[in-house]
């Protein structure tokens, strides 16, 4: 069956919040240690311990926004042990991830520092579950106060004159589970204590951000709307693309059958229906959407690739990984009245990277290079769609074979973004391009496609799933015709 699209590039809907196309480094694996730091000692070129070429590929896709230092990590960790001078920084064991010591090298500063050199917002979570107040306080005065306080003149001690700019903060990490067991009723009323001493100091104007639900409890949700929404600007919101069982076997990462594709199609698909559940309970509560929906953990979750600390997290990145990304995209832009931020785990070396590393070698991955893509749709105008899609069958299940998205951006240039989650079948559209005039010789396009499900990039070949031109187009009065290989994500830009 022949897809059909209509975009109304006359019609716009609200913004594409940049953010969400952030990202989240946890102390987790080999995420900061070796990931992003390597200390300024190290022989791997970089700029005050943080590696060049990492900085540089992520510099690339425009990271808008990051998440640090958790996760389940955040919840233990204690920010006083990461400031100061590192050879006297307190070494702690990271129970959470693999049991390994933490020696605290990489903390607040270098953070701070790895932000302005992304050029990103800084998004840092705070520890309720075994934190205290007044620590979670202290935090922000240390990073945020300008005048004269002990945390300041502390922070001046450390080699950081002026307070930083922070606007996103995390009260707490799925406190529902590592960050504390917690019922939503106790949680929102130590939301509601700890937040109180977030303090907004001089010019500097936080975002506060509640712990949110665990998939579809949408009880917390309910909870945490009800107690505290109006102390609140965003909430989370966590979901992992898992195709088999979370304890007893998640899948592999690379070697997978065909069913284990479908499956994790059809999971990924699943995220449009909770982020509408979840919105249904947030619109009684803020009917003029003024508190994000912050996604602020997603992605593919599989069984760590052999061999390695199965507390890292460490799995591959295949071409089915880039096909869960660009599905994500396309809902998270759909959604956009309500979505103001995401954060995919992880940066690097952890769950979905973007980037995988091993000593002084880098890869890009797959999933690296639909964020390049679609950066094009960051801060960008959603544009209505209307869209008929046939199905993608599957031993008697049925998914839409293709997912849509479409933007326009300051300079009036429409980006239309398209997923076949059909591992077999090509797909073949017809786009109606309404509201634009004389395309017919402008229109250029970028894919990353593949003839292998688990296609992906080696350090000894890093270039097997890379992005290309995209031909599959012709245009004819306004009307596109477009041929998806299977398999595929594409982004064309019409001028």
């Amino acid at each position: 069956m022949k897809n059909n699209v209509i975009v109304n590039a006359d019609i716009t809907k609200g913004k594409i919040n940049k953010n969400i196309y952030g990202h989240f480094a946890e102390h987790l694996g080999r995420c900061i240690y070796e990931g992003i730091w390597v200390g300024e000692d190290s022989s791997i070129p970089n700029t005050k311990g943080i590696r060049n070429d990492v900085l540089a590929a992520l510099k690339n896709i425009k990271v808008p926004v990051l998440r640090w230092p958790g996760g389940c990590f955040a919840d233990e960790y204690h920010w006083k042990d990461g400031v100061g001078p590192r050879e006297n920084r307190k070494r702690m064991v990271n129970t959470h991830w693999g049991g390994v010591v933490e020696n605290n090298h990489f903390g607040t500063h270098e953070f701070m520092l790895l932000c302005e050199l992304l050029d990103c917002e800084p998004y840092i979570c705070g520890n309720v579950g075994s934190g205290t107040v007044q620590e979670m306080s202290e935090w922000v005065e240390y990073m945020t106060f300008e005048g004269e306080s002990p945390m300041a003149n502390w922070r001046r001690e450390n080699g950081h004159d002026e307070p930083w700019k922070l606007k996103y903060f995390g009260v707490g990490n799925e406190n529902w589970g590592c960050g504390g067991n917690m019922r939503p009723e106790y949680y929102a009323d130590l939301y509601r204590r700890y937040q109180t001493y977030v303090r907004n100091y001089g010019g500097n104007k936080i975002y506060k951000i509640a712990g949110g639900a665990n998939v579809d409890d949408y009880n917390w949700t309910e909870v945490l709307m009800k107690n505290a929404h109006w102390l609140m600007d965003g909430l989370s919101l966590h979901y992992y693309t898992i195709p088999g069982d979370f304890w007893l076997g998640k899948g592999s990462a690379i070697d997978f059958p065909e069913d284990e594709w479908f499956i994790t199609m059809k999971k990924a698909l699943h995220m449009d229906e909770l982020i509408t559940k979840h919105s249904t309970i947030m619109d009684k509560y803020d009917p003029d959407k003024r508190i994000g929906m912050i996604i602020d953990e997603w992605g593919t979750w599989f069984d760590v690739e052999p061999g390695t600390n199965p507390g890292f997290l460490y799995q591959q990145n295949t071409i089915r990984d880039a096909l869960v990304a660009g599905l994500h995209f396309n809902i998270f832009h759909n959604h956009a009245d309500r979505v103001q931020m995401t954060n995919i785990a992880q940066t690097v070396n952890v769950l979905q990277a973007m980037i995988l590393t091993e000593g002084e070698k880098m890869i890009l991955t797959p999933t690296y290079h639909v964020f390049d893509m679609y950066k094009v749709h960051q801060d960008a105008e959603l544009l209505a769609v209307d869209s008929t899609f046939g199905s993608y069958e599957y031993n008697g299940e049925t998914l839409p074979q293709v997912t849509v998205s479409a933007s326009k951006n300051a300079e009036g240039i429409v980006h239309i973004s398209l997923c076949n989650i059909d591992h077999q079948n090509e797909a073949v559209l017809d786009l109606d391009l309404r509201g634009v005039i004389g395309v017919d010789t402008n229109v250029t396009g970028t894919i990353i496609t593949s003839d292998s499900m688990n296609a992906h990039n080696t350090f000894e070949q890093p270039e097997v799933v890379k992005p290309a031109t995209f031909t599959g187009v012709t245009v004819e009065n306004n009307k596109l015709a477009i041929k998806l290989p299977a398999m595929s994500v594409v982004t064309l830009a019409v001028k």
